[in-house]
């Protein structure tokens, strides 16, 4: 498992860790549920894309990484947007602050895979 392997996966964990502490109404159940789903998507494209067949396919799978990081890091800030008065919002920084720097990442390895 590579570094970015790595964070992928904590990344997911703790968004993961983070969602269980949001209240149960209906809104944060739907933002809970797409959050979740695209956090660990990410990680889980990135993991396949260890794993492709071709240089397209390992482009195609890291280029989803990206979108879904693009996706979580949305429905963060929405979180600290709308409920910011809600909670500590300590935890919430760390994560959106890290989708940040998992996007510049993945976003880099796509466009340089762009350029070979």
């Amino acid at each position: 498992m590579n570094d970015l392997s790595i964070r992928l996966f904590e990344f997911s964990a703790e968004t993961i860790k983070f969602s269980r502490k949001l209240p149960e109404s209906t809104e944060y159940k739907v933002i809970r549920y797409q959050l979740i789903k695209s956090s660990t998507s990410s990680g889980a494209n990135y993991e396949e894309a260890q794993a492709g067949s071709s240089r397209a396919d390992f482009t195609n799978k890291v280029r989803i990484s990206l979108r879904e990081m693009r996706e979580s890091n949305y429905w963060l800030r929405t979180i600290k947007k709308v409920y910011q008065n809600e909670y500590d919002n300590s935890g919430l920084d760390k994560l959106i602050q890290e989708s940040k720097e998992l996007k510049f990442i993945l976003g880099s390895i796509v466009t340089k895979m762009r350029k070979t």
